[in-house]
């Protein structure tokens, strides 16, 4: 497919003002010019940098349809809702839209009113669906989550495989875009192979995420420690994984019954009740949850602030990918890890259930990487990026546990001989090898039917370690196993055997340097990384975003994150082309909740003296009201609403045949009667409404919409406040606040 190459420009002006960034992260613009260029794109980029825009923002330059193949309905949901959001024409079609929703859909569709088109991987070859992308004119298709389509990959599925027929069915030269946050080169491979990738442009970011933070506890009493770490932590908000359905249910209920606001999510809840409880998670009325794995793949919640694991994770790509719905925002995230030996024992249970002997071994082989993870005493970020095939370039990364607080060491020479002696005496004596545990017992002079019946209580090594417990056996052997003296096989029955490295350790009764088991960290710093702002005013603007939001029906964060209001917090906007400059802030953005954030930001400053002043704050004097000219006020899409309420249509029904939300369409309707349009303002008011506003601007004033808002009780949005502002016209906006 040919393509005309796009000018800076072209990229670099709907950055900005559609999804309201000034520049693209790393490898993001590479990756949207090879798509623009027709090419097939392979991308890997960690949870957090922005692997969406890749195939977002090329729809916006490429004429047609993009197609984006979703593995969840509340990935595609947030999606959507954030695109809308920001004034892009996107949809979804799956099976939780009703008929008039999905008629609708399929309408606009066929009238080509969609740059974006989201669907799930079983949806995508049923009935005619493929016929009618190309009739839609289908330009490219974004498969995310690609991981999925391995079986190689952490959470495999079948259903992803269909997709190597899509590309003989489409037209031909339709680009693929293969994304995926977490993959091994293997699955990598395996990806390209298996979407007949074509000479694909291969972009494989760096695994780091400088923001987190990783630290690993030995589980005492695992509901105490976690109950511990929320009340450290009052404001923040976050995940907890369970191993089980039962675990995430009872720990929940644990939690509300010491005041923490938190629910259950796995996939054994009434889906009505899995969703809600999803939902009040992202608008940030539930501060945890308390999930399996079966939550988070693709949320979009930008400012988790914590993910902890309750219980062991399966392997170290579900275990890196979770982590990383932590810090999105790019603000810290901090990731507790609370590790026991009995939760190895738990996984090898699920482990045995698996019917195949092949899929048994590479769970076998993933857990064992998982346990070396939880006891390495080496730096782990160090270990995560390894295990993806990065070298971490600093001998401590300051962001671990192991590296703010690292673990004495001691000298382990005896006790490795011992447990040596003993692995090597019982294959001596037995001809075969045995598992960890009957080595302990046998060090530990443990009376077993086992021991007995080989004749292992005869041995020399039978009960010559009573000096550790037999937990510290089980560490010091897993150690002696990832210094390379032990190794373990990976069958149904995994045994144990002394390597050449260990007989010469033995022969030469070399000295062995071991680790302390792991303790409790000191209480923790400030986090590395925050946005200094002022805390008063931030606390204030997520209230505003929070009100805002509960209003349209959305997440907090499709509003503003968390890092934009930081910044907002920080930087003291008090003009719109001030605001325009801040991350995250759009041109849709701008227009929809500019006025509300402004008049919250001058309201404080005229309260409150400024906390920071740094160098990148705005200095510009405290403004009066800026008026807006009429080409800002009258864009393309206030005229299409003025059009619409024109010929006699309601806010609803407008607002839902654009699928936008009726506060966006009062905004529209007040930009228009700001320009100077006349309009019949009596239709959206009732006198008893018109009252009661009237007497909240009278007490509030007239300068600040959030004023009225509160003293409304909400119940009036933003939007038809703007509105009847307006319409009483400019000269009551500088009118004094009352006392």
């Amino acid at each position: 497919m040919s393509a005309v190459p796009p000018t800076e420009a072209d990229l670099l002006t709907p950055l900005k003002d559609v999804f309201g960034y000034g520049s693209f992260r790393p490898l993001q613009e590479g990756i949207i010019r090879a798509s623009l260029a027709g090419r097939d794109v392979f991308a890997l980029l960690p949870t957090g940098g922005g692997k969406s825009l890749c195939f977002q923002l090329p729809a916006l330059v490429r004429p047609g349809l993009t197609v984006v193949i979703s593995p969840l309905i509340a990935l595609m949901k947030d999606q959507v809702d954030a695109l809308t959001a920001n004034g892009v024409a996107a949809t979804f079609l799956n099976s939780s839209l009703t008929d008039a929703e999905r008629s609708a859909r399929w309408r606009g569709l066929n009238n080509g009113s969609y740059r974006l088109l989201y669907l799930a991987p079983e949806r995508l070859m049923v009935g005619t669906l493929v016929d009618d992308l190309r009739r839609w004119g289908v330009a490219c298709v974004a498969v995310d989550e690609a991981h999925c389509i391995s079986e190689w990959g952490h959470d495999f599925r079948p259903e992803y495989r269909q997709l190597r027929e899509l590309r003989g069915r489409l037209p031909e030269g339709v680009p693929f875009m293969a994304l995926t946050a977490t993959a091994t080169g293997r699955v990598r491979e395996d990806i390209v192979a298996q979407l007949q990738l074509q000479e694909p442009a291969v972009f494989v970011a760096s695994f780091n995420r400088p923001n987190l933070t990783y630290r690993v506890l030995p589980k005492a009493s695992g509901y105490r420690q976690v109950l511990d770490f929320l009340r450290a932590r009052p404001k923040d908000g976050g995940i907890i994984y369970c191993s089980s359905r039962a675990g995430t249910e009872s720990l929940a209920s644990k939690l509300v019954e010491d005041r923490v606001k938190a629910a259950p999510y796995h996939a054994g809840l009434d889906p009505s009740a899995r969703s809600r409880n999803q939902e009040a998670f992202l608008r940030d009325e539930v501060r945890v949850v308390c999930a399996t794995i079966a939550f988070g793949m693709g949320i979009n919640k930008p400012n988790v602030r914590f993910v902890i694991h309750h219980d062991l994770p399966k392997n170290l790509e579900g275990y890196y990918q979770e982590t990383g719905r932590a810090g999105r925002d790019g603000l810290p995230g901090e990731c507790l890890l609370l590790f026991s030996p009995g939760d190895v024992a738990k996984q090898n249970v699920f482990i045995d259930e698996k019917p195949d002997e092949q899929e048994r071994a590479r769970a076998r082989e993933q857990l064992q990487q998982m346990v070396h993870y939880a006891e390495i005493s080496e730096c782990r970020r160090a270990a995560l990026l390894d295990y993806f095939g990065e070298e971490f370039p600093d001998p401590a990364c300051g962001a671990c546990d192991n590296c703010l607080s690292p673990r004495a060491t001691w000298d382990g020479t005896q006790a490795a001989q011992k447990l040596l002696s003993c692995v090597y005496r019982i294959r001596q004596k037995s001809g075969f090898g045995v598992g960890l545990n009957h080595v302990v017992a046998v060090i530990l002079g443990g009376d077993t039917e086992k021991i007995r019946q080989w004749g292992h209580d005869q041995l020399t090594t039978y009960g010559i370690g009573h000096e550790h417990p037999r937990n510290e056996w089980g560490a010091i052997a897993r150690e002696l196993m990832r210094l390379g003296f032990l190794r373990q096989s990976t069958g149904q029955f995994p045994t144990l055997e002394v390597t050449a490295e260990g007989f010469a350790a033995l022969k030469d009764r070399r000295q062995i340097t071991l680790t302390r088991p792991m303790e409790t960290p000191r209480p923790r710093a400030d986090r590395v990384g925050d946005i200094a702002c002022d805390e008063l005013l931030f606390e204030k603007l997520r209230q505003l975003r929070k009100r805002i939001a509960d209003e349209q029906g959305v997440p907090s964060y499709i509003i503003f994150g968390d890092t934009s209001l930081r910044y907002m917090a920080r930087q003291y906007p008090v003009r719109p082309e001030e605001f325009r400059r801040v991350s995250g802030v759009g041109e849709t953005k701008l227009r929809s909740y500019g006025d509300a954030f402004l008049e919250e930001i001058v309201a404080h400053l005229r309260a409150n003296p400024r906390q920071i002043f740094a160098d990148d704050s705005f200095t510009a004097p405290m403004p009066v009201a800026v008026k807006k000219t009429r080409g800002e006020l009258m864009n393309d899409t206030v005229r299409e609403t003025l059009r619409r309420f024109r010929d006699g249509a309601t806010a609803e029904e407008i607002a839902g045949a654009r699928d936008l939300t009726p506060g966006t369409i009062y905004g529209h309707l007040g930009s228009a009667l700001e320009a100077g349009e006349a309009l019949d303002v009596a239709r959206l008011f009732t006198d008893a409404e018109r009252r009661e506003i009237e007497a909240a601007f009278e007490q509030a004033g007239w300068g600040t919409l959030s004023g009225a808002h509160t003293l409304l009780g909400g119940r009036v949005d933003y939007g038809r406040l703007r509105l009847f502002r307006a319409a009483r016209g400019g000269e009551q906006t500088s009118k004094p606040v009352s006392e």
